[in-house]
């Protein structure tokens, strides 16, 4: 599936979402509808009684006043919010408090104010019942085509699906949903930590010191217990390399490593004025996100995959043929550059069997020898050397033309633009710096990404979102709480809306 389609899959999946819950929700007020019109056929017998218990109050009649009060009662409950209950209401007032003749004068229209409310409650019905058919008609078509382009994006990856399904283990069925869930609970305690923290931070001086000091240490203490509970759960819940596989439906990215590059990539970068759990291959990843699903092999006998792209496990003894059909079947190859023989093979048979520019390296800093071995597979030299800086996890991303002819590009901040002439232009810059600079975190996997891009693009491969993907990947535990905590709001408001309808009272 190319990645036009796999948007317009998952726009079209959205608005299926979007309406069905809308549909839904429509259904429920219109079955909340037809039950208040139900309940309220009985009005004119009602009205009937109500009147004739007036007339026997006013006449003496004492036990009449216990009629009274059951018809006020049931007007109270089953009547719409009308006149009807108005006058009912007031009658049985005026009738209490001896005023029998003003309670009469009251019901003598009252017939006719049931009619009426009776009239409004046919016609709410009718209004509810007609839009929520007209939401359900597009929530119905949109379901067809959404679950057509899910089976064509799992059918488009079943070969490599099959093919890394034999070298993922296999889980409990209840593994991943019980510990998704308890992840949910993580990022909501996380989100709502950080907010209250940094709402205690900024409006403390506001507040009671109490106040201040409870919402400031409750915050701290959500986030805390968010931020543990994240750590046990996240790599629990991690899809596999065939899960991830079928739920994109994009021919891979290959990411390739040393083992021993794993330390470096797992680490969390201080992401300054925001709390980050991600690591940096976690926001690689998500960086080549933006050319398709990152599968790699995971180091043999870990007990939890690393997190970041997702993991299938090789025999030690005969990995290679694997590896060799992997690269024929993605889209692009991603190899971090060491002083592993068998790293320097995968080069070897990227070199020889596959097109140039299907072939992204990524150069650490510090590493003798590197650039004289990787001149020795190449046509021309790369001068790796002379453009690559001093660090230890990216320094340098290299990708080749047609003719193999190396393009590096290295890893750092990017200088600033000079903003352009022209006082409208200039504010709108300014503008855009001001609202943009608080969300951008120039973390060491922003600068690879944005090496990247411009590596991609020097050879025609035109991928502008990575190092924005690679920014928001650093906020995603942010963001999956509040999208989180949103989707239970919504759910929980059916939910009640349901029970509303279904329920007894």
């Amino acid at each position: 599936m190319s990645s036009g389609l796999r948007a317009f899959a998952r726009l079209v999946t959205v608005a299926a979402i979007v309406t069905a819950y809308v549909a839904l929700h429509l259904a429920i007020t219109a079955g909340m509808d037809l039950r208040a019109c139900d309940r309220f056929r009985g009005a004119p017998v009602r009205v009937a009684a109500f009147t004739a218990a007036l007339d026997r109050y006013a006449d003496g009649t004492v036990s009449a006043r216990a009629e009274i009060r059951e018809g006020d009662a049931w007007f109270e409950e089953n009547a719409p919010s009308g006149r009807s209950r108005t006058v009912v209401s007031s009658a049985a007032r005026d009738a209490e408090e001896g005023r029998g003749s003003l309670a009469r004068e009251r019901v003598a229209r009252l017939a006719a104010d049931v009619e009426q409310d009776q009239a409004r409650l046919d016609r709410e019905l009718s209004s509810s019942t007609a839009t929520a058919l007209y939401w359900a008609a597009p929530a119905v078509v949109l379901l067809v085509p959404a679950l057509w382009l899910r089976r064509r994006r799992r059918s488009g990856a079943a070969e490599i699906v099959d093919l890394v399904s034999q070298f993922t283990p296999r889980q409990p069925w209840w593994r991943r949903p019980l510990f998704l869930v308890a992840s949910g609970i993580g990022y909501g305690l996380f989100t709502a930590g950080l907010i209250a923290a940094g709402m205690g931070q900024r409006q403390g001086y506001k507040m009671p010191p109490l106040a201040f000091v409870l919402l400031l240490a409750g915050g701290l203490a959500a986030l805390g217990a968010g931020v543990l509970i994240l750590r046990y759960t996240r790599p629990r819940s991690a899809r596999g390399a065939a899960q991830a596989l079928l739920a994109d439906g994009r021919d891979p990215v290959l990411y390739l490593r040393s083992f021993a590059d794993d330390d470096a990539a797992a680490q969390v970068d201080d992401s300054g004025a925001y709390v980050s759990i991600h690591s940096r291959e976690e926001q690689l990843t998500a960086a080549l996100g933006a050319v398709g699903p990152v599968i790699t092999v995971g180091r043999p006998g870990e007990p939890l995959p690393r997190l970041g792209a997702a993991r299938f496990y090789l025999p030690l003894d005969d990995w290679q043929p694997t590896v060799l059909r992997l690269m024929e079947l993605s889209q692009l190859i991603v190899l971090r550059l060491g002083l592993g023989d068998g790293l320097w093979w995968e080069v070897q048979q990227a070199r020889t069997t596959q097109p140039a520019q299907k072939l992204v390296l990524l150069a650490q800093g510090g590493l003798p020898g590197v650039a004289e071995r990787l001149d020795e597979h190449l046509p021309t030299p790369s001068r790796l050397n002379e453009v690559a800086g001093g660090s230890p996890w990216a320094s340098a991303v290299i990708a080749f033309d047609r003719v193999w002819a190396p393009q590096v590009h290295p890893v750092g901040p990017v200088p600033r633009a000079k903003i352009p002439r022209g006082s409208l232009v200039r504010r709108r810059v300014r503008a855009m710096k001001a609202t943009l600079a608080p969300m951008t975190v120039y973390t060491p996997a922003h600068h690879l990404a944005r090496a990247m891009t411009a590596a991609l693009a020097s050879v025609g491969v035109r991928k502008r979102t990575m190092a924005w993907r690679a920014t928001l990947a650093a906020q995603a535990s942010l963001m999956k709480g509040l999208t989180l905590v949103t989707a239970l709001a919504l759910l929980s408001w059916l939910v009640f809306r349901a029970l509303q309808l279904f329920g007894p009272w």
